[in-house]
């Protein structure tokens, strides 16, 4: 294949999807909305109504100017903006031609009305990422945290050896480590889906000047800020000639959380796996070594780990850069919008392939049980702490002398319990414990799986 993007050429099918929110002909298409929507806001304006009001079947039939924009009609826009060099000015030259052409030659002077080319740029993308959002990442982030819940509730209940420092530490449970970033993605979620991207449609410096000029009687801030929340987005009112993205600076940095957060869980997952506490099903056919036929090899998880990484670094350059414009406007920035949806591609392609990775791992009780059932001295907490309670004041030290690089199994934890000076009590309770028996309230702590 000749595309230089693995967006448009190995993976093109997995991420196909986004093609509705990020291409260029989606941009144009949401460029054409706007300014068909403002169109028929200004005909409804009282200033305008009594010389330009348009019926419902004509507001219908402008709606479908948008509606029914085809490559056909994206290649007509090209072709304009191939002679204009200009790419909102294409869009606005394309309407004009069609509502000639469809009857409705008087509302043309009223096309992009008072507006300059930002307005329009602004509110497009805000839209284009704001439905590209709702409507494909957030479907495929749910899907994954609902794979991941009930992965928890699955192994809530199977004790598990932790490792700080990569050292046996104490008991946990699995289900307990993967409801914590089930907890950690559900709240970034949470967050993006109340988030509201900003616009603004001031004019060429944001003073809706031109507006005033020609109507200097009504409020064009408030006819503004209802257009923009009609359209599902929220109002800037003060602004320059841009809007300075910095709502936009928001959802990409929500969406960088939200990667680091699935690709800390990637690394975990893939080391439960190599210690073979998570297994994974066996697919017919599939080929994990070229050399060595036993494998499976959690390929899922490792592709996913490099597109988060190439894909937040692009959202952290995008969300930095793209709040920043000289004076009023300049055109540095501009053509990085076109960008964010190789960001969201990768981060798309990331959550589909842990997706896959999650529908395939199993626990292995076996694996688990032996861990634990190896790391007898994990309990030298316990006995500290009950120590501790029983007012020795060098408990800590006296067990670390005992148990420090000393591995303990059953018989010598027990021997060493029975060696303590503490209450009968007490003493019964370290006797009782296991490795696989110390989960404090986890229980509690996961009452709502």
């Amino acid at each position: 294949m000749s595309a230089i993007s693995p967006l448009d050429g190995r993976y093109k099918k997995n991420v196909s999807e986004l093609n509705s929110f990020f291409s260029e002909q989606a941009l144009m298409k949401f460029r054409l909305e706007v300014e068909v929507k403002y169109l028929i806001a200004l005909s409804e304006h009282r200033s305008l109504k009594k010389d330009l009001s348009l019926k419902k079947k004509e507001q219908k039939q402008l709606h479908s100017f948008y509606q029914n924009f085809d490559q056909k009609e994206y290649n007509a826009v090209k072709r304009i903006e191939a002679k204009t060099k200009h790419d909102v000015n294409a869009v606005v030259e394309y309407l004009s031609q069609k509502l000639e052409k469809n009857g409705f030659s008087k509302w043309t002077p009223f096309v992009h009305f008072g507006l300059t080319s930002e307005d329009i740029n602004n509110t497009s993308y805000s839209l284009m990422f704001q439905r590209g959002v709702d409507e494909s990442l957030l479907d495929s982030l749910d899907q994954l945290s609902s794979l991941l819940m009930l992965l928890v509730g699955k192994t809530k209940d199977m004790p598990m050896l932790s490792l700080t420092h990569g050292q046996p530490a104490t008991t946990t449970t699995l289900g307990k480590e993967m409801a914590v970033f089930h907890s950690r993605l559900e709240r970034q979620i949470t967050y993006i889906k109340k988030h509201k991207l900003l616009a603004k449609f001031s004019g060429a410096t944001g003073t809706f000047a031109a507006h005033k000029i020609a109507f200097p009687k009504e409020s064009w801030t408030g006819f503004s800020e209802k257009f923009i929340r009609d359209l599902g987005l929220k109002n800037n009112p003060i602004t320059t000639q841009i809007e300075p993205n910095d709502s936009m600076a928001e959802l990409l940095h929500a969406f960088v959380r939200i990667n680091n957060i699935l690709t800390d869980m990637c690394v975990d997952v893939w080391l439960y796996i190599s210690r073979n506490i998570f297994t994974q099903i066996n697919k017919p056919g599939e080929v994990g070594s070229s050399t060595m036929p036993h494998k499976i090899n959690p390929i899922s998880f490792e592709n996913a780990e490099g597109n988060l990484e190439l894909s937040s670094a692009n959202f952290v350059f995008l969300a930095s850069r793209l709040s920043r414009s000289r004076l009023q406007r300049d055109l540095s920035g501009s053509t990085l919008f076109r960008n964010i949806g190789v960001a969201f591609g990768h981060s798309l392609l990331a959550y589909k392939n842990i997706i896959n990775g999650l529908n395939r791992i199993q626990p292995n009780k076996d694996q688990l049980s032996s861990e634990l059932e190896s790391q007898w001295s994990i309990l030298a907490e316990a006995v500290q702490t009950i120590l501790r309670k029983s007012g020795d004041k060098k408990a800590y030290n006296k067990i670390k002398k005992l148990t420090r690089g000393v591995p303990l199994n059953q018989e010598t934890y027990l021997s060493l319990v029975e060696s303590l000076d503490v209450s009968e009590k007490d003493k019964k309770t370290l006797l009782s414990l296991t490795p696989s028996t110390y989960v404090g309230e986890i229980k509690k702590i996961l009452r709502r799986y």
